[in-house]
């Protein structure tokens, strides 16, 4: 039978699976960067929340340890960054639960500075601002890249701000740099959502070990996303001990 006496209905209905297989393979890529988030942000948590009730946190807080668990986080994602194409999908997914813990240790001390209550109000206020945002990264037509690089340049004056800030101590600049801090986080959820998405048309035809490490590398942009926007958040939520 020649090309132009196809039946164009069975042409269409071909479209339409193709087009179907594409959106559930997009949405089971995109549930697997949530689930590696939350699940590294639960980590996180629990890390974080034994460290500090558990005393351990307290035991190397003074001690030169503190220097590691501080940098190695920091490490880890460059390592991440630089290295997950020629690591195993084993590999990256190590680096990425360490990377979690560690973080949750670094982290330990808002446990001790402020009350539990405030830190879960801070938490679901977090999780509130970053599943809405979330959510319009991923369902928009409109292209976020403009507003994305906005919010690079003004990642970078914030991070600039904060080196300035170690020297003069400013309660007035601290407080800027957070309300621009929250802002700033806010729409890099939102791209780098869009971003995520998009990073499924390269790599929809390759091996699981490559879809697995680029969702790996998603989870761990939004979690630094949410990390952020959290730890940003609990300046202004964030109740302290008496």
């Amino acid at each position: 039978m020649s090309y132009g006496s196809q039946d164009p209905w069975s042409v269409g209905r071909s479209a339409a699976a193709v087009g179907a297989e594409y959106d559930l393979g997009l949405r089971a890529f995109m549930l697997r960067v949530y689930n590696y988030m939350a699940s590294g942000l639960a980590l996180t948590g629990i890390t974080a929340w034994l460290a500090a009730e558990t005393g351990f946190y307290l035991q190397i807080a003074h001690t030169p340890l503190i220097y590691v668990v501080m940098f190695a986080p920091f490490i880890l994602v460059m390592v991440l960054g630089f290295r997950i194409q020629k690591m195993s999908f084993g590999g990256a997914q190590a680096t990425f639960w360490a990377y979690s813990a560690l973080m949750g240790l670094s982290l330990a001390g808002i446990f001790l500075v402020f009350t539990h209550t405030s830190i879960a109000l801070t938490f679901f206020i977090t999780a509130a601002t970053f599943l809405g945002m979330s959510l319009y990264g991923y369902t928009t037509k409109a292209d976020l890249t403009k507003m994305g690089s906005f919010m690079m340049m003004g990642l970078i004056g914030i991070i600039l701000a904060s080196l300035v800030n170690m020297f003069f101590h400013s309660s007035g600049l601290q407080f800027v740099i957070s309300v621009i801090g929250v802002i700033v986080f806010t729409g890099l959820t939102a791209w780098d959502t869009q971003r995520i998405k998009e990073q499924y048309d390269y790599v929809a035809g390759y091996d699981g070990q490559t879809v697995g490490k680029t969702a790996i590398m998603g989870a761990l942009t939004l979690y630094l996303d949410f990390i952020n926007l959290f730890m940003l958040l609990l300046q202004f939520f964030g109740q302290r001990r008496d």
